[in-house]
């Protein structure tokens, strides 16, 4: 893999004269090589420029995985402006947040996706936009009064000469803001974590290298305003040489069509992604045989499944990794040689030059093998929050370690087991109960195809665990009998109390199960789970 680059210009470039006609990415009938994706993004550059965007203007973007979203973040990228990705889950007053906090200039968005209207959402009143977002270009579905249409924005480029755009392209520096990704904003407002150009190049690089992505054919189901889908997916399959094909919206079949038209070799998400396809009464009906690589991680990760995607699905390669927005989406990754054991009951060790540590509640580090929190250090590390001096400080300790709010072990190679969000757990009777490895053991049920866990109140123990189970195959659904069944596999303090089965788990756009809602739903006022 060449190390010239430590800028995404530089590395839309190498990949142009590196890989040139090998198909770049792949959207319907649109099938464009390397070199035409270079020129894709350039244009997109040059329009940008005379639309009047400058170095370190934010440019936000709200849109599922379309083919414009990619050309369009790369090209501000190389107009050495900060990309500012929305949440498609975002209503109206969280995006204005993001748009109002970011000082966004421009808006990318569609008006026709999953029904939604996102200009319409925006402009209907309710909330005030920032003084400073000049323009709203339509990249799909009709275009209102109040914005301009993507055909229209790309005619601009004209204006440009190629040569005052390789120029501004050329000034961007490996410390330059690169991204402003804001989190989910469960807990309050989203933050936006600040990242650069550097720093992402040079983790994905090594992700990439970690995992042996080589010219695979890559189905990016993770959003690409997620960590996962921009950096490890739009970015690495650049490194790569690898295809990028978008997927629009997470459906077992159509994933699984998609694997076989495509002969689709590399196919990531989080854990959910991977049980619900093996739970799909139709499975045995597609060829995924062309399947090679999974990249696994963000929940907890069930031994019983990795062994499933193996001989069910056919990967050759399932590797684990942990990482979250604030560490440039990496941290920990497993190796694609590493022992099957260590893949399937870890995310794996620190990536290279970085530092990972497991800490008590004063910061001190505690022993191999004993609960604490995660702490990052290294290149990886946001420079912070945006215009958030105050939250910054509470999460980068004064030493330069990243405080993840996850709960871990580690073992004497290193390698750390993601226990919990330290938000999640809940006592017990006095006892620290962790929903994940709560719902690793009710994995081995033969009943359970997936399953959360949530800590609900209780006056007697304070607190209890509820179980929202989606069923297996051809499986029963009999509360008491699995209540019995967790009563006899684990301590009594871990046993759900109450097990309702369900349909579906709750997913956000990134794959991962939506605790506060089942919290929601299982908070029944005046119930008594204890016996």
């Amino acid at each position: 893999m060449a190390a010239g680059w430590e800028t995404i210009p530089a590395l839309v470039d190498d990949a142009a004269r590196r890989f040139g006609h090998n198909e770049a990415l792949v959207e319907d009938e649109r099938r464009w090589d390397f070199e035409d994706l270079r020129e894709r993004v350039h244009t997109t550059t040059r329009a940008l420029m005379s639309s009047g965007i400058r170095r370190g203007d934010r440019v936000a973007l709200w849109a599922p995985n379309i083919s414009e979203w990619a050309v369009t973040a790369l090209g501000v990228h190389c107009a050495g402006a900060v990309v500012v990705p929305i949440n498609t889950r975002f209503k109206a007053r969280e995006a204005g947040h993001v748009l109002g906090a970011s000082s966004a200039r421009m808006l990318f968005t569609v008006t026709d996706f999953l029904d939604t209207d996102y200009v319409a959402m925006i402009t209907s009143g309710d909330i005030a936009l920032p003084a400073t977002l000049s323009e709203i270009i339509v990249m799909r579905g009709e275009v209102p009064i109040s914005a301009v249409g993507y055909d229209a924005f790309i005619t601009r480029a004209a204006a440009v000469e190629e040569s005052a755009r390789s120029a501004r392209s050329a000034q961007v520096q490996g410390d330059d803001l690169c991204n402003i990704m804001f989190t989910s904003g469960t807990t309050g407002n989203p933050k936006g974590a600040m990242l650069t150009h550097g720093a992402t190049c040079r983790a994905y690089r090594n992700w990439s290298e970690l995992i042996s992505l080589n010219e695979d054919r890559y189905l990016i189901i993770n959003p690409f305003f997620h960590a996962f889908g921009l950096n490890a997916g739009i970015l690495a399959c650049l490194m790569t040489g690898s295809t990028i094909i978008p997927h629009l919206v997470f459906d077992v079949a159509s994933v699984m069509s998609k694997v076989s038209e495509e002969r689709i070799s590399m196919l990531p998400g989080p854990p959910a992604i991977y049980q619900t396809i093996l739970n799909h009464p139709d499975l045995n009906r597609f060829d995924l045989s062309s399947l090679r690589l999974a990249v696994t991680g963000a929940a907890a990760i069930p031994v019983e499944m990795i062994t499933s995607m193996r001989d069910r699905l056919g990967f050759e390669k399932v590797v684990t990794g942990y990482g979250l927005t604030e560490s440039t989406g990496i941290a920990t990754m497993c190796r694609h040689d590493d022992h099957p054991e260590i893949i399937a009951k870890t995310s794996g060790r620190a990536i290279d030059d970085v530092e990972v540590r497991i800490v008590d509640s004063t910061g001190v580090e505690v022993p191999r093998g004993l609960r604490g929190e995660i702490v990052v250090r290294g290149y990886n590390v946001m420079v912070g929050y945006l215009e958030d001096p105050v939250k910054t400080a509470e999460t980068i300790d004064p030493n330069g370690w990243l405080h993840t709010g996850d709960i871990g072990i580690m073992d004497d190679d290193g390698n750390i087991d993601v226990v919990d969000r330290v938000t999640d757990m809940f006592i017990c009777g006095g006892f620290n109960a962790y929903p994940a490895e709560i719902e690793n053991l009710m994995m081995r049920h033969p009943d359970v195809g997936a399953v959360a866990v949530v800590g609900v109140p209780d006056t007697r123990l304070g607190e209890v665990g509820h179980a929202f189970v989606v069923a297996a195959r051809d499986a029963s659904r009999n509360p008491e009998e699995m209540i019995a069944w967790c009563r006899a596999e684990m301590a009594n303090y871990k046993a759900p109390r109450r097990i309702e089965f369900v349909e579906v788990l709750p997913l956000n756009a990134s794959g991962k199960v939506k605790k506060h809602e089942l919290r929601r739903l299982a908070a029944e006022p005046g119930t008594n789970y204890s016996s």
